[in-house]
């Protein structure tokens, strides 16, 4: 493995197809609060393999729009949809989170999972005020990142950008809710927890018992081994300095 792959990448080549923080069960809740149905017109920002975007068309039959700076992750998003089925609702197009081609009050629903956290607190904001502008009003944004449990914060944003390989900025919970009222949303509702993007049992609840075995399987590779150890471990602490925190907040 190249040193400086990020680390969503090495999963996704592990064979890890939820690359999100607090796995399935954050992403559920997520869509299980934000009025879903057929006549929704719906945003999905840093998309990357339109896992999310497939589930909601198939479930609720509304438009997806997906965007993604990572050309190579919408052209497997691309092969996902087709092979899904779902080619009439769910279109993908490359795309900035900060600067998003579309026009006010265009979108009922936003989502954007695990991309926020990669973001300096300047660029956070500056995404988070254009989910505002594309929503339509009383729309709902649905994110979903890596949280803090922690006062040591420069030592553990240290070592989860060691084992991931790029710069992330995490908060906690009090910030993250802070940075969307400021943002100028309301009703800031929070679902949190333990992170289980690689836990044992976070990774049969979102991959499957086959799925996991062929994660573990390739992470075993004397190529993957030593990267997959440090991201294991930095996850998996056993003092839970880092956890997952789902949002849905309301223009």
């Amino acid at each position: 493995m190249k040193k400086e792959e990020v680390g969503h990448n090495f999963l996704a080549r592990l064979g890890k197809t939820r690359l999100r923080p607090g796995g399935k069960l954050a992403t559920d809740w997520l869509i299980a609060n934000a009025d879903f149905n057929a006549n929704k017109k719906v945003l999905e920002v840093a998309c990357n393999m339109c896992t999310t975007a497939i589930q909601i068309a198939k479930q609720y039959g509304c438009e997806i729009t997906g965007v993604d700076l990572d050309e190579e992750a919408l052209e497997k998003a691309r092969h996902n949809i087709k092979e899904n089925g779902v080619e009439n609702l769910v279109k993908v197009q490359r795309a900035n989170a900060t600067k998003l081609p579309f026009e006010d009050n265009t979108f009922d629903i936003v989502i954007n999972e695990a991309m926020l956290t990669m973001l300096p607190i300047e660029a956070k904001e500056k995404a988070i005020r254009e989910y505002f502008r594309v929503l339509k009003p009383n729309g709902f944004l649905l994110t979903h990142d890596v949280m803090l449990n922690t006062d040591d914060v420069e030592k553990v944003i240290a070592d989860l950008r060691s084992a991931i390989n790029i710069t992330v900025t995490p908060l906690s919970k009090p910030d993250w809710k802070e940075t969307f009222l400021r943002c100028g949303f309301r009703n800031v509702e929070t679902f949190s927890g333990e992170m289980s993007l690689l836990s044992p049992k976070g990774l049969i609840y979102d991959e499957g018992v086959l799925g996991a075995m062929k994660i573990i399987s390739n992470a075993l590779k004397p190529e993957n081994r030593d990267t997959f150890k440090k991201m294991f471990n930095t996850f998996n602490d056993p003092d839970k300095k880092l956890g997952f925190i789902a949002i849905c907040s309301q223009k």
